[in-house]
């Protein structure tokens, strides 16, 4: 596979030895990492929720896509900075691990999916009930994927 110099290269950066020789660099990134999964998943359940008609009904779905924006960005950009060493420090068994790339594969279609469906249907005036639930639907689905992906990983 064409990536596997890339993976080769990864598994021996300073960064990766860094982490890998110390006791608690690796757990303490992977906390983060999993409390900023957290606050990136609070904020698509919760526009995901408004999308399909629940919760926070006070308000439109513009307003609440708006006011979570800056947590969801800003959970997602903790989980790359922290995901990327996360991954250095294992290259090679990443490489090698099926459940790795189910979770890279999901990400990459949760974000984009995120950033250009959801944000198109989330910032629409004149919401359209079913495509709405649908795309709230789809996010919830993608946003998972990438969880039990990342959950196998350690199984496999």
């Amino acid at each position: 596979m064409p990536l596997l110099p890339f993976f080769k290269w990864c598994d021996t950066t300073f960064l990766a030895n860094w982490v890998r020789d110390s006791q608690y660099i690796f757990p303490a990134l992977e906390g983060v990492h999993i409390l900023a999964l957290a606050v990136l998943l609070g904020t698509v359940i919760t526009v995901a929720l408004r999308l399909l008609g629940k919760g926070l009904t006070g308000q439109t779905v513009p307003e609440v896509y708006r006011q979570l924006s800056r947590m969801r960005n800003g959970g997602l950009c903790v989980i790359v900075a922290t995901g990327i060493p996360l991954f250095c420090s294992e290259a090679m068994k990443a490489y090698e691990n099926p459940p790795f790339w189910f979770k890279m594969e999901s990400l990459a279609v949760a974000i984009l999916f995120q950033y250009t469906v959801v944000r198109w249907a989330a910032t629409r005036e004149t919401p359209v009930r079913w495509r709405d639930g649908l795309v709230g639907i789809l996010s919830l689905v993608f946003w998972f994927s990438v969880g039990v992906g990342g959950r196998a990983i350690g199984f496999y």
